[in-house]
């Protein structure tokens, strides 16, 4: 629904995009796009995906008609070569690249491509993935990893907000913060080790998964900001990682 509203996250959004050098594409990468293998979107005029259910007319009536990029497709290839990279024609967008793009760029006008994430693969693999895709930042594509930190469905407080953000996710946010901006990695990439409070902020990989590619992106010494904060419904995690 944040497609659809004004709040304090979207208003943050609006305000990224409008403090940004505009990009001649954008790479995204979607928890929602969470198949076996790798593929990018590699038509000129990819469609609007809803895929949800259960929501308003109005959310499933909106579009976002940015242009692909067939070029930047294969230049994706060509970077994560040798591994197989399907260049994809009937995918699309989905939510979790409109959703954001609708308000960082609402008039629809740079063009979007979305690289799919292995179902298949452990964190790591992801985390490898970004720092290859690393050179893009130096050829005017802006990066974008959408997904929560924290995003525990059954916990959700659905039709009961405000609700207080659950404990757990307090810690867990808390924690993933403090190594990121201490380069200490290695427990985000292996998050089960970290114990109860990563396993039930995430119960499933793909929300948490972009986030490695993002800090695939960093480089040494690179700052590390938080622009947009706060926990929806006591459970999903709105917080933004930025780098540069």
């Amino acid at each position: 629904m944040n497609a659809l509203q004004d709040n304090a996250w979207t208003r943050a959004w609006r305000e990224i995009g409008a403090g940004l050098a505009r990009p001649r594409a954008v790479l995204a990468i979607s928890a929602h796009w969470y198949v076996p293998g790798t593929a990018v979107t590699a038509m000129a005029r990819p469609g609007t995906i809803h895929d949800f259910g259960g929501f308003p007319p109005e959310l499933f009536a909106v579009r976002y008609p940015a242009p692909g990029d067939p070029a930047l497709a294969e230049r994706v290839a060509d970077l994560l070569s040798p591994l197989p990279v399907r260049r994809d024609t009937g995918w699309g967008l989905d939510h979790g690249t409109w959703s954001v793009l609708s308000h960082v760029f609402p008039e629809a006008d740079v063009p979007v491509v979305q690289l799919s994430i292995d179902e298949s693969q452990e964190p790591e693999f992801h985390y490898e993935l970004g720092k290859l895709l690393a050179p893009l930042r130096d050829e005017e594509v802006l990066l974008i990893g959408s997904g929560n930190l924290v995003h525990n469905l059954h916990a959700y407080a659905w039709g009961r907000h405000p609700a207080a953000p659950f404990d757990w996710a307090v810690r867990f946010e808390r924690e993933t913060r403090a190594r990121i901006l201490a380069g200490d990695l290695g427990p985000l990439l292996d998050y089960e080790s970290i114990g109860d409070d990563a396993r039930l902020s995430i119960p499933t990989p793909e929300h948490y998964l972009p986030l490695l590619y993002v800090l695939g992106l960093r480089r040494p010494g690179e700052a590390v900001t938080f622009p947009v904060e706060g926990v929806d419904g006591g459970s999903i995690s709105m917080l933004t990682v930025r780098l540069g």
